[in-house]
């Protein structure tokens, strides 16, 4: 038999294959025979019965484990089986964590080995105990925008919100022995990069695949983060195609809102943060690309994804906070609600890829909606100069009204009035003169105007 995820061959015993024991371990179990090549012949070993002593007390000092160990004998040839069962908690030897993937033994690191623990212990990253930070210290604008749009989503009652800022924080689990928790701190703190770097929101516009516009950093508390992310997006990134239906105006954005919001949302809530990476939000010219860091549930795929699928929120606290607010939906029904808003507005459905650790969520823009960015230059251009003449209109009305009233006023007067530079007033009444609307009988101090009929 060859080499797999469950068995390791050795032809002698060295105290490094202690290793192999603790990525069995670690892993799903396995078994490590000594004596054998990497061919699976059987070649012996000489010294089985010190062996047989001394492995076991290692196995057991070193990595804090029993195993079985038993005496195997082919074709006159004596070999060791080391049976190991899968551990439920962390194995270390000599402080090193090794893990068994495959048929090869990987020592885990960084983030890896942080998660790699998390699933062992059962404890999360979000449920970590922060030290330097209290109740006291959070931002009270988070928790009023919480409550706001709870008691609006009415899935909390005003008597559910009308408690303290800490009894609201234990009533969600955010909190532990009195203390806060990476959550709470995550969902409610102004700067909770000080806990975990990347903990932010980037949003940027991209005419090709390298062209960056222009860009907008989001770094605040989660809360805040949501409560103005969307609004960003559709106001600063996206334009609207206008039409109009009899007398109605009907705006048309090329994206349903409720699926970029919803999408964006479960960024923030299924967010590794411990990678360090920010969630980015990709505009270009016919896409929208959202993107984040996660581990799916075991045996889950992109597909996955787009099937009916139960609710496994990578962050449960920030998640329930999340429900509670009304800012996600429950019970796995996210990426439905994506696909039903795309359906409505005629869009084609998001794909979702995942790349190794990373997530990203593509969504095409609905072609008739889109507008040519030269239309809307110049749209704007006329929108402006229209806008300018209808303000010199009205503010030479005014200067009419004025001299009707006075005809003295002088005009520093006229300026002061109007509230605008004496240079404008000068320009307003020579275009008046020119239209032989007004004119000016004696000098600029003495004099006085006259107004044709």
């Amino acid at each position: 038999m060859a080499e797999n995820q469950n068995i390791e061959y050795k032809s002698t015993w060295r105290d490094e294959y202690l290793k192999w024991v603790c990525g069995f371990a670690n892993a799903q179990g396995g078994k490590l025979y000594i004596g054998i090549d990497d061919n699976g012949s059987v070649c012996g070993v000489s010294n089985i019965k010190k062996l047989l002593e001394d492995i076991p007390n290692k196995i057991q000092t070193c990595l804090g484990i029993v195993t079985a160990i038993n005496k195997m004998e082919k074709d006159g040839l004596e070999y060791i089986e080391i049976i190991v069962d899968p551990s439920s908690y962390p194995v270390s030897y000599h402080g090193e964590f090794h893990y068994r993937s495959g048929a090869t033994k990987q020592q885990l690191t960084g983030v890896a080995l942080s998660e790699f623990i998390m699933k062992k212990t059962g404890v999360r990253w979000e449920d970590a105990i922060v030290e330097d930070i209290g109740v006291d210290d959070l931002d009270a604008e988070s928790f009023k925008i919480f409550r706001r749009e709870a008691l609006k989503s009415n899935r909390m009652s005003p008597e559910d919100l009308n408690i303290s800022n800490k009894e609201l924080l234990e009533k969600f689990h955010l909190m532990s022995n009195g203390k806060l928790k990476r959550s709470a701190v995550m969902l409610f703190y102004s700067d909770p990069s000080v806990i975990q770097n990347g903990s932010y929101v980037k949003v940027g516009r991209f005419t090709n695949a390298v062209d960056l516009q222009y860009q907008d950093t989001i770094e605040d508390s989660l809360i805040k983060i949501a409560d103005k992310v969307i609004d960003l997006i559709y106001l600063k990134y996206l334009k609207a195609k206008i039409t109009y239906e009899h007398d109605r105006r009907v705006e048309t954005y090329p994206y349903a809102r409720i699926a970029i919001r919803e999408a964006v949302y479960n960024a923030i809530i299924h967010n590794c943060y411990m990678f360090g990476t920010p969630i980015q939000i990709r505009v270009e010219n016919e896409a929208i690309i959202i993107s984040n860091q996660c581990f799916l549930p075991e045996g889950w795929t992109a597909e996955t994804l787009m099937k009916p699928h139960h609710s496994k929120p990578y962050n449960p606290n920030i998640a329930n906070v999340f429900y509670r607010a009304g800012y996600i939906e429950n019970w796995g029904r996210g990426v439905e609600k994506i696909c039903d808003a795309c359906k409505e507005l005629g869009a084609n459905l998001p794909k979702y890829e995942i790349l190794g650790n990373g997530m990203r969520i593509h969504f095409s823009a609905l072609k008739s909606a889109l507008i040519d960015e030269k239309t809307v230059n110049v749209q704007e251009n006329v929108q402006e100069n229209v806008q300018e003449n209808v303000q010199e209109k009205s503010r030479k009305d005014l200067i009419l009204s004025i001299i009707r009233k006075n005809t003295a006023v002088s005009l520093r007067e006229l300026a002061q009035k109007l509230d605008v530079s004496s240079k404008t007033i000068q320009r307003d009444l020579n275009q008046l003169k020119r239209k032989n609307v007004v004119y000016r009988i004696g000098s600029d101090k003495g004099g006085h105007w006259k107004l044709n009929k």
